[in-house]
């Protein structure tokens, strides 16, 4: 009992001090008194945390006040997440952190939710009508949390104007590409000083040859994705991924664990190829990373590396490895924070459900650091939660 008294008391005084923190954010009572009631609704227990079991768990007889909250309430949930970056980084700051981008699908139904179209959504597996939210993650040896967010506007939404004014889509939206997405939310963890070593990112990403240089030119450390026929330079000439996996060796392959997985280790061989660049930086060390699975030896993957000519394969790995960390928060906050339990079709009202959720996830995280315990898929929170945010 004595163990689950201060698990409670530490809950309800992060929980306070969090309030306290993010009331400055809104200058009227009723908003401000609103929010902090959906944020104890979304990290409560109740199934759903859309706007009607959110105002059911707040007292309320109907969804308006909630509703409110998300479309015609004044605050910013820009701020609220430039706020969010420096709460995660106070907590779970480290020199050796990596910043990790990967996207997330919200199936919808309809034509009428912001940027929703039959596209591919790798949550699914496959192509589905939902919207796609590129996000930013924060990752280090002490705990990883989501730290921004955008949501992906297809093309054919950014050019159609009944659809966009319908959507309340701000005239200053244009079409964005996931890569720029993602390079727009890098620029704006850099600029805030969030502590880290690394980017890493999946082969939508790393296959983005401006955001690489970008990266390369803010002499930004990266272990990106890329697929088996991105061309490469090697010397003078370009090669494709593949092509120089084929030449990799047998003695260069390394059997290394990426991470703990549900199984345990995430053990794969492991090559480097270094690709030399004219006038290169002796300081500077470009390559290709691969990953061969175990299995099945002919299941490559492909990254690109960008780092200290002195790096090691294990710390190459590692950073490779950090890519399954944003896919646990995905899954953490969808199941115990309603990540995408919402029911708005607007622009702002999705980003500030959005900006809400990933504060609720950063809350949890942040409690099971402070208790020596981080989280995992199969027991993230304790089951007292209700107990603990409902009063």
């Amino acid at each position: 009992m004595g163990i689950e008294l201060e698990e409670v008391e530490r809950w309800g005084g992060e929980l306070r001090v969090l309030q306290t923190r993010l009331s400055s954010y809104f200058a009227r009572s009723e908003p401000r008194q609103r929010a902090i009631a959906y944020l104890r609704g979304l990290l409560s227990d109740i199934p759903r945390k859309n706007g009607w079991q959110l105002a059911e768990q707040a007292g309320e007889r109907t969804p308006d006040g909630m509703q409110r909250l998300l479309s015609s309430s004044t605050w910013s949930a820009d701020a609220l997440r430039d706020e969010l970056q420096r709460y995660v980084h106070e907590h779970l700051s480290d020199p050796d952190a990596v910043l990790v981008v990967d996207e997330t699908g919200f199936l919808k139904k309809g034509t009428k939710s912001v940027g929703v179209k039959r596209q591919y959504s790798g949550t699914a597996g496959r192509i589905e009508n939902c919207q796609i939210g590129v996000f930013l993650a924060y990752a280090s040896a002490r705990g990883h949390g989501l730290i921004d967010r955008e949501l992906y506007l297809p093309q054919e939404w950014a050019e159609d104007r009944s659809r966009r004014a319908e959507a309340h889509v701000p005239e200053a939206v244009a079409f964005r590409t996931k890569p720029e997405l993602a390079q727009q939310m890098l620029e704006r963890a850099f600029s805030a000083g969030l502590t880290c070593a690394w980017v890493t990112a999946d082969s939508i990403y790393g296959g983005a040859r401006s955001l690489r240089l970008w990266l390369e030119a803010r002499e930004q450390p990266f272990v990106l994705g890329v697929a088996k026929n991105e061309a490469l330079w090697c010397g003078f000439q370009q090669l494709r991924a593949e092509a120089l996996a084929r030449g990799v060796p047998a003695e260069a392959w390394q059997r290394l664990s990426c991470g703990n997985g549900a199984k345990g280790p995430r053990l794969y061989d492991w090559a480097l190829v270094p690709l030399p660049r004219l006038l290169q930086s002796k300081s500077i060390l470009h390559a290709l990373l691969v990953r061969r699975s175990l299995a099945d030896p002919t299941d490559l993957a492909y990254y690109v590396v960008y780092a200290p000519a002195d790096v090691t394969l294990p710390t190459l790995v590692g950073v490779a490895g950090q890519r399954w960390k944003v896919e646990e928060c995905f899954e953490l906050a969808k199941a115990e924070v309603g990540l995408d339990h919402y029911e708005v079709r607007h622009w702002e009202g999705w980003y500030r459900h959005i900006t809400l959720s990933l504060w609720a996830l950063a809350f949890l995280v942040v409690i099971r650091v402070q208790a020596g315990t981080l989280p995992t898929k199969k027991a993230a929170f304790p089951p007292r939660t209700a107990a603990l945010v409902g009063g």
